[in-house]
C-alpha cells in the first residue's frame, strides 16, 4: 500500500466537516492514505480534481463526499489508530490515547 512518510510520520486522511465522511464513508484503506491526494491538499486543489481522481484510481462505485473537509493528520510510523465518526465528522484516535476496560 502506497503511504507518504515524512520523518517517521505517516500521513492519514480524514473528513472533520459534518455531512459525510472519509474513511467512514468508502471504508477503502488505500484512500486513508493515497499519498497523491494528500500532496493535492497540501497545494489546495480543489475538490473537483480530487473526486476525478478517487473515480480514476478507485472508481465511482464508491461515495466521496468526504472530501471536501479533508486533514491530513501525521502519525508515527507503525502507531495504531482507528477512524471514529459522528454525523460525518471524522476523528483519528490513537491506541495509546485511548482508555481500554479489562473485564
Amino acid at each position: 500500500m502506497r503511504k507518504l512518510v515524512r520523518d517517521g510520520k505517516v500521513a492519514v486522511l480524514i473528513s472533520t466537516g459534518f455531512g459525510a465522511g472519509w474513511y467512514s464513508w468508502h471504508r477503502i484503506q488505500e484512500l486513508l492514505f493515497d499519498p497523491d491526494i494528500v500532496k493535492m491538499i497540501e497545494l489546495d486543489w480543489p475538490r473537483d480534481r480530487i473526486l476525478a481522481h478517487c473515480e480514476k484510481f478507485y472508481g465511482n462505485d464508491h461515495y466521496f463526499g468526504g472530501a471536501d473537509g479533508l486533514v491530513i493528520h501525521w502519525v508515527s510510523e507503525g502507531a495504531k489508530f482507528r477512524i471514529d465518526e459522528y454525523d460525518g465528522s471524522e476523528t483519528l484516535i490513537l491506541q495509546t490515547e485511548d482508555e481500554w476496560l479489562i473485564a
